[in-house]
Formats: structure tokens, C-alpha cells, sequence
């Protein structure tokens, strides 16, 4: 049997996506495009992408097991997303595959579909 092994198994599982998750936040909060967005406390939006991701690379469903199906669109529509934060996103989440070694074909293969995911969520020109 030749199963095809997922990028969340291949980068390492719940661990590497942890990690991921714990390199990313940080960065949000930091930066000035996105830190107005997100909440002061961020725990609960880091334990949705931990399970979002998880099942975004190719592991286990566990968001669509506690939240049902990820309607990432939908869910984002009450925030500004401009171009601009998009990118801010994607920055981040740059330096955050490079702390934590993700690297090679994952690597690109994350990379590609972020970029795809960041660039939908945009529902609002700049200002």
C-alpha cells in the first residue's frame, strides 16, 4: 500500500504546527498593520490555528471537528482585511516558517497555499 504522506507529517506533526503557531503570534502582535485586529488575548485565536493548520496540511480534522467547516472567508468578514495586511500576514508568517526550519518542497508547498488563502480573505481596499 503506498499512501501518500501529508505535509503535516512530513513537517514533523502536532509539534512542528505548535511551534509554527508559537513563532507566528508574536509577530501579529507586533506588527502595527495587524495587532489592531486581532484580540489582547490571543490564546484562544492561536488554539483555532493550531487546529486549523493542523488540518490545513493534510492532518487530522480538528477544526471541523470543534467548529465545523472552516468557511475561512465567511469567518473573516468582520475584519478590515486590505492588501497591505495581507502582506503584513504573509511577512510574518514568512519569518515564522524560517524560526521554526521549515524548509524545501513543504516549504513551498505551505508557502503557495497561504499565499492563495491570504490573498482571498482580502474584502477591503486601502483607505
Amino acid at each position: 500500500m503506498n499512501e501518500k504522506i501529508t505535509i503535516y507529517e512530513r513537517i514533523g506533526g502536532a509539534e512542528k504546527v505548535r511551534q509554527l503557531v508559537e513563532a507566528f503570534y508574536p509577530r501579529v502582535q507586533a506588527h502595527p498593520l495587524l495587532k489592531t485586529i486581532f484580540p489582547e488575548d490571543i490564546q484562544p485565536v492561536m488554539e483555532k490555528q493550531y487546529l486549523f493548520l493542523t488540518q490545513f496540511f493534510g492532518g487530522p480534522p480538528l477544526y471541523t471537528n470543534e467548529y465545523g467547516h472552516p468557511m475561512l472567508r465567511a469567518r473573516h468578514l468582520p475584519f478590515p482585511i486590505t492588501p497591505a495586511r495581507a502582506e503584513a500576514w504573509l511577512s510574518c508568517m514568512h519569518e515564522a516558517l524560517d524560526e521554526v526550519g521549515i524548509s524545501g518542497l513543504e516549504r513551498e508547498q505551505i508557502w503557495s497555499r497561504l499565499v492563495m488563502s491570504a490573498h482571498h480573505m482580502i474584502n477591503q481596499q486601502e483607505k
